[in-house]
């Protein structure tokens, strides 16, 4: 389990996610990931970054199992699983919208929860065929993301699909502009590097000034409304809402196993 970082060819950083058996991450995973990107980012000879994951999808979200286990060990406090998510996921999202050259996310496979709230701030998205994106956070007793969501979708369909917990295709995506690019998986890695290639033949310097102008221009603050949808993830724990439904999809999930 772990995040890596390589540099396949000029200018270029791949930040590659691989947690078996579905890329859920644990609380450090996150941290770590957050680590890499502004690594990355901060490194001189880099101009673009590409995030990408091993194994069978690109992000499964948080690790509902270590949540259930933190908050069932009692020690660390009954919701100290819940912060540290929550605030390892603010990170993560956070380096890869601040990331100081552009992001481009190569996502095969499923792109769910936290998933949503990393593509959601990267600059660029190519995806492969079979992926497939959305935010199942109703059916998982959490809320969250719906601000990156609606990076990706329009208004009216960002909430029928989170209100649904629906996916939505590389292809729909496609049609509604947010992803760049959708190829067979075997090509992903290839057209993600070709895409980075060309952002990255630009002057660095320039090009770290028009990522801060971008950012600087955009009409919503994503930091500032994450930390808000946030705030009613811990009144649905507070309530005893979550667990209940946690509960119910854990349930499901070792049935399904």
């Amino acid at each position: 389990m772990s995040v890596s970082t390589s540099a396949p060819q000029e200018g270029v950083a791949v930040v590659t996610v691989d947690y078996p058996p579905v890329n859920a991450l644990p609380v450090q995973g996150w941290y770590d990931l957050a680590t890499a990107v502004r690594a990355a980012g901060a490194d001189p000879k880099v101009r673009c970054v590409v995030l990408t994951a091993a194994g069978r999808g690109f992000n499964a979200g948080v690790d509902i199992k270590e949540l259930q286990r933190r908050g069932a060990a009692g020690h660390e406090g009954p919701h100290q699983g819940l912060i540290g998510a929550n605030r390892g996921c603010h990170e993560a999202f956070g380096a890869v919208y601040d990331c100081e050259v552009p992001v481009v996310a190569a996502v095969h496979g499923f792109c769910l929860g936290g998933g949503i709230g990393l593509v959601g701030n990267a600059d660029a998205i190519v995806a492969s065929e079979d992926a497939t994106f959305g935010l199942p956070e109703l059916d998982r007793g959490a809320l969250g993301a719906a601000t990156h969501l609606a990076r990706l979708v329009p208004q009216h369909l960002m909430r029928a699909l989170y209100y649904t917990s629906r996916t939505a295709t590389a292809d729909e995506l496609h049609r509604h502009g947010s992803v760049w690019k959708v190829v067979p998986r075997e090509r992903l890695q290839e057209c993600a590097l070709e895409l980075a290639g060309e952002i990255a033949a630009k002057d660095g310097y320039l090009l770290r000034l028009a990522k801060a102008a971008i950012n600087g221009i955009d009409p919503v603050d994503v930091h500032r409304s994450y930390r808000f949808e946030q705030g009613f993830t811990f009144e649905a724990n507070l309530s005893g809402v979550a667990d209940r439904v946690r509960d119910t999809f854990g349930s499901t999930d070792r049935k399904g196993s």
